[in-house]
């Protein structure tokens, strides 16, 4: 089974806004990095569109480890937070969800994680280029 190591960042210019998302997705000694905007949006869509772009990158079968420093989403997928928007989003992350074995870590932002910080570097060149 293919085992990936998946962390996630979005980023927005008001909320709304222009924004951006960035993935960096590790597997073995390789290093994938993914990115991408919309004009107008709010961080909470960015933030999961770029955990929905990261698993759409692994095969079906997989097993992933989410890194966020959304509490946003991490709490949702573990506690069962309650979902009252971007239900588009969350239903495309449940079916993604289902045909791999996904795992949600919470990790600090902005604290000195390499991946983490790489992750946040592609979500605002990504909203940048929305501007």
């Amino acid at each position: 089974m293919s085992k990936f190591e998946i962390y996630t960042d979005g980023s927005c210019s008001g909320n709304p806004g222009p924004g951006g998302w960035g993935v960096v997705l590790l597997e073995n000694q390789n290093q994938y990095d993914l990115s991408g905007g919309e004009a107008a949006t709010t961080n909470n869509r960015m933030e999961l569109t770029a955990v929905i772009r990261g698993l759409e990158a692994t095969p079906e079968g997989s097993s992933s480890v989410i890194n966020s420093d959304s509490q946003y989403i991490v709490n949702t997928m573990n506690l069962g937070w309650k979902r009252n928007a971007n239900k588009d989003l969350w239903g495309a992350l449940d079916s993604l969800v289902k045909s791999r074995d996904v795992k949600f870590i919470w990790v600090k932002g902005h604290a000195g994680n390499t991946w983490n910080e790489k992750a946040d570097r592609l979500a605002v060149e990504a909203m940048e280029q929305k501007k």
